[in-house]
């Protein structure tokens, strides 16, 4: 399933996957497939990701339904 949450996130503090990746110490590939559901990330990652954009692991991780 794709992660809209996280790339909308991202794109709302105008960070591109290159930038959000370096922040967080993945590739921009590791990024591009976490947004297109292809990669499940650790918890490690998830919170790294949460707390660069100002986000809780439930605005960007929790599947609603």
């Amino acid at each position: 399933m794709k992660n809209l949450k996280l790339k909308s996130a991202r794109a709302a503090l105008d960070l591109s996957q290159q930038e959000l990746a370096e922040k967080v110490g993945v590739s921009r590939q590791t990024i591009n497939a976490i947004e297109k559901g292809d990669y499940n990330p650790t918890i490690k990652l998830c919170i790294a990701i949460c707390r660069t954009l100002g986000k809780t692991l439930d605005d960007l991780f929790w599947e609603d339904g």
